[in-house]
């Protein structure tokens, strides 16, 4: 299949917490300047680290697809509405269309690509269970709420197989096809009601084993942080590093809260 992730990734070899510091240290800097030079490095220092990730370039670019079709719309309300500079080439009421506020959209649009690869990238591969065993033995996050987070993301699943037997059985009954939205409603509303009773049962379950005791708990798979965590911050930080110095060479970079 040409979307299925190579076996043995790097990034397999990273803390879970530490691929969460990581995605943060990937973020948090590029809030500092929105400007196309800094965006465009980072996309491209990162397409660079997809082989360490485990998965092909092309699964990378179809996963892409929905940021390429958000990140134009989050850059409409600054084409709009931003203020505007240089030549002006449209003006209704509050709404001015000029040079800056072009500008300001790709750049903002380009932002947006910036701040989703990184989290493609670390957390397709995430095995759920090593996340819970991260944050509880590494963040020393409590145990209840560890458990609780990782049963509720394995029921995900589970709702999307209830979602596909809805609509399957809605068409055998003739009534799949019409009114898009009234059956939008009403299959949420069904699949609402199927994840109370579902959580419901799966919390009883697992108060009635023990998982909600205050007692310090045992870990069967042990969570640690070794040299290939620290690699991989070294890594995300030189490449913010390498983002932000190539805009402030090009003369682009304006620090947002000046």
């Amino acid at each position: 299949m040409g979307g299925r992730a190579e076996a043995g990734a790097w990034i397999d070899g990273v803390n879970p917490v530490t691929r969460i510091l990581l995605a943060l240290l990937l973020s948090i800097p590029l809030f500092a300047s929105i400007d196309v030079t800094s965006g465009l490095v980072a996309i491209g220092l990162q397409l660079l680290c997809v082989p360490l990730s485990g998965l092909r370039l092309g699964t990378v670019l179809r996963r892409l697809a929905l940021l390429l079709v958000v990140a134009p719309i989050a850059g409409i309300s600054m084409l709009l509405y931003a203020a505007p500079g240089g030549q002006v080439f449209f003006s209704f009421g509050f709404a001015h269309i000029s040079e800056a506020s072009i500008q300001l959209a790709v750049a903002v649009s380009i932002r947006v690509v910036a701040l989703g690869l990184p989290t493609i990238l670390l957390f397709a591969r995430m095995d759920p269970t090593a996340l819970a065993d991260a944050l509880a033995q590494v963040a020393h996050l409590p145990s209840r709420f560890v458990l609780g987070v990782l049963a509720g993301t394995r029921m995900l699943g589970l709702f999307l197989d209830d979602w596909r037997t809805m609509s399957l059985a809605r068409r055998a009954r003739g009534v799949g096809d019409r009114g898009v939205l009234r059956r939008f409603v009403t299959m949420s509303f069904v699949l609402l009601v199927f994840a109370v009773r579902r959580g419901t049962k799966l919390a009883l379950a697992m108060e009635a084993r023990g998982f909600g005791s205050e007692i310090p708990r045992t870990w069967s798979r042990p969570s640690r942080l070794h040299a290939r965590d620290a690699i991989a911050l070294a890594g995300g930080a030189g490449i913010m590093a390498l983002s932000i110095a190539a805009a402030v060479l090009a003369g682009t970079f304006r620090f947002v809260w000046s």
